[in-house]
């Protein structure tokens, strides 16, 4: 179960790099809020597969859950009630902004994750 796996390591570095220039660099109105988003999924689910030989799909639902959880904790306001809100990081990290359009940039970031998933190993057979 435990094995490392170069190519998405790889995947994980590329996608955390892009996601720090997108935080950095990039201040409109999609490529921030929603391709970053959407992206974020594809460098959660890469960077477990970094390290674990888990099926796919098991591997997406459970980043998608994941994710569903993090956007939760943003409408319950947690980095307020956990005392962080003055902390970048944690805000960050965890978000501070619940949008129902998040959501959907994590489900279809899944949906494309999955469906490179079963164009990669069908290609593979």
């Amino acid at each position: 179960m435990l094995k490392f796996n170069i190519r998405y390591f790889t995947l994980t570095i590329l996608l955390f790099l892009t996601e720090v220039y997108i935080a950095l660099y990039v201040h409109d109105n999609i490529v921030r809020p929603y391709i970053g988003d959407y992206l974020v999924v594809m460098f959660v689910y890469c960077f477990v597969k970094s390290f674990f030989d888990f099926p796919v799909v098991k591997t997406a639902i459970g980043v998608l859950i994941f994710s569903y959880f993090i956007e939760t904790m943003q409408y319950l306001k947690m980095v307020n009630l956990l005392g962080l809100q003055d902390n970048r990081l944690a805000r960050i990290v965890l978000g501070v902004s619940f949008e129902w359009i998040d959501m959907l940039a994590y489900t279809l970031g899944i949906i494309t994750t999955i469906g490179i998933e079963f164009l990669l190993n069908k290609k593979r057979k």
